[in-house]
């Protein structure tokens, strides 16, 4: 009897995720394959999602640029502007209060727009998009970008002892060296973990309601997987990015 129950169990259990990946795919997928230098490539939703939040970003400077060239200081600023001026603000006391004075104002720009493209990537779910953030490739090539301006700036205000350092005290040296290395790791594997099981979770969810309720229930967990959870993993991703490079202007 029991083992009835189980199989038939197990038969609604499989049929419910069958038709879940039959209906929703939140997988990478190709979608034109072409070959480069003889290795086989592929466009999947990833790049086509980068490419969209590249042009949304990029449509948006183009659009902000002109309106701060075209504002006329003597008059009271439009909407536009006045959500122009308090991101750039939020931005700058983000960064110098975090990196101080004399370095903030040099990475504004940096932490602004990676603070945003994660951000944009985090809630292109929203719009039908596979997140890129989703994609472990995207996660650390961000990561490795925070990794190379780490030691940048670790070789340019701390000399050598940035390679010295690692080694005091030497009884410690192999878990410095290993800490330096988990540092991209940890970065791109914390985004990613999270962007991507918010992106599966929903796609069950979706493969596994009836198409009616989908209309109304998933709303919620939209706002808390896409909106809270995007935004605060776009934030950490900065704040980590900016104590990390802060932390190389202690002995300058």
């Amino acid at each position: 009897m029991y083992q009835g129950i189980a199989t038939v169990s197990g038969s609604f259990t499989k049929m419910g995720l069958l038709r879940a990946s039959q209906e929703v795919d939140f997988g990478i997928t190709g979608y034109q394959e072409y070959t480069l230098f003889g290795h086989e490539l592929y466009l999947t939703t990833t790049h086509i999602s980068i490419i969209v939040v590249m042009l949304a970003l990029i449509i948006f400077a183009l659009v902000a640029n002109r309106v701060i060239k075209k504002a006329d200081p003597n008059k009271v600023p439009g909407t536009f502007l006045n959500i122009i001026e308090y991101i750039v603000e939020a931005i700058d006391n983000l960064t110098v209060a975090n990196m101080g004075s004399k370095h903030g104002h040099k990475f504004s720009n940096y932490i602004g727009t990676l603070f945003m493209f994660i951000l944009l990537s985090n809630l292109s779910g929203l719009f039908g998009l596979r997140p890129p953030t989703a994609d472990y490739g995207t996660t650390l090539a961000l990561a490795l970008i925070t990794f190379a301006m780490i030691h940048y700036n670790g070789f340019k205000y701390q000399k050598a002892s940035h390679v010295t350092n690692l080694f005091k005290p030497l009884l410690l040296s192999p878990i410095n060296i290993i800490g330096e290395i988990a540092t991209p790791l940890s970065l791109s594997l914390r985004l990613f973990g999270n962007i991507l099981s918010g992106t599966v979770l929903t796609g069950l969810i979706y493969g596994l309601l009836p198409k009616l309720l989908t209309l109304v229930w998933p709303g919620a967990l939209h706002a808390y997987l896409d909106v809270f959870s995007g935004t605060i993993q776009a934030y950490v991703f900065c704040m980590l990015t900016m104590v990390f490079v802060s932390n190389t202007f202690e002995e300058e």
